[in-house]
């Protein structure tokens, strides 16, 4: 499998693949991904180079976006001082489940952040979704704490505030063929 940076032609099938998860996420009981993501906005983060897919012979098998930049009134300002990377909107094609690939998605995410020289591998994750905080927990993240005000419509409740971290690690043993390149630091493109 190779991981790559997407392009604006991989638009529709990133849409596609967040409501395959979504309607998974349905069944398993949680109100995760519920809205439609705007394709103005995804195709404003692929155009920013910070959305990459995993591919295995022609098929999108994984999607994660990696990014120098927090999400609003999440993280404190100390924390916002150290370099970090944050993870967000991995997901796995039903097709490629049970395999551990975002595990190995997260091991390269973590890889991408020590060679950029951060600090930290950073998320946050549905405040709801249990099963998720475990497996990210399962994935040597440690739970930093979970904001449950200032979502951001009105200030409400924050939907995805349960953050956690771990430190960004070199690994080789991910499997993945990166077609990022080495040369490029995350976050300066």
């Amino acid at each position: 499998m190779i991981i790559e940076r997407a392009t604006a032609e991989d638009l529709d099938v990133l849409l596609a693949f967040r409501q395959e998860a979504a309607t998974w996420l349905i069944g398993l009981g949680t109100d995760q991904w519920q809205r439609p993501y705007p394709a103005d906005r995804l195709l404003s983060t692929i155009e920013a180079g910070v959305v990459f897919m995993v591919r295995d012979g022609s098929v999108t098998a994984a999607t994660i976006t990696l990014t120098p930049e927090a999400e609003e009134g999440l993280w404190s300002a100390r924390e916002l001082q150290e370099e970090s990377r944050f993870v967000n909107k991995l997901t796995v094609a039903r097709t490629h489940a049970g395999q551990d690939l975002g595990g190995r998605v997260l091991d390269w995410a973590g890889d991408q952040a020590y060679r950029s020289g951060a600090t930290w591998l950073r998320l946050d994750a549905w405040t709801t979704n249990k099963a998720l905080q475990d497996y990210y927990l399962r994935h040597g993240f440690e739970h930093v704490r979970t904001v449950k005000e200032g979502g951001a419509v009105n200030g409400g409740p924050r939907v995805s505030g349960w953050l956690a971290q771990r430190p960004a690690m070199p690994s080789s043993v991910h499997g993945l063929t990166d077609l990022v390149g080495t040369g490029t630091r995350l976050g300066d493109v």
